[in-house]
């Protein structure tokens, strides 16, 4: 475990160094390393999300915006967050608002990586 690319990732919980490790069994050297660099672009650092929640409370749905929720993100912005409490909502689900997203990323970065080999 302590020898695996993923713990270069800043920030990484338990639950996505497991998900990552079972997105990409079977992969060479070559596509881990393309699927860390891509992926490490993408992905949301739960450590910054937590701060992205608080700037929230000044720029109303910043933390929406950035997880790519982009309805709540202007619902928040017209409501003042919902009334505030939407953005202690979402300050207390920090962590599992970037899993969320980078699920999605994971995803993605796997398409990139497989469509990179098929060329």
């Amino acid at each position: 475990m302590f020898d695996s690319p993923f713990m270069s990732l800043p920030g990484i919980s338990p639950q996505e160094f497991s998900y990552l490790q079972s997105a990409t069994t079977g992969f060479s050297e070559q596509q881990l390393r393309a699927f860390l660099m891509v992926y490490s672009g993408k992905r949301r650092n739960p450590d910054d999300m937590i701060l992205y929640c608080i700037l929230g409370f000044f720029v109303f749905g910043l933390s929406r915006f950035l997880v790519g929720q982009i309805g709540m993100g202007i619902l928040y912005f017209c409501t003042a967050g919902l009334c505030f409490i939407g953005t202690i909502i979402d300050l207390i689900n920090h962590k599992s608002l970037a899993y969320e997203y980078n699920q999605k990323m994971v995803f993605e970065s796997l398409q990139l990586v497989r469509l990179g080999n098929l060329q």
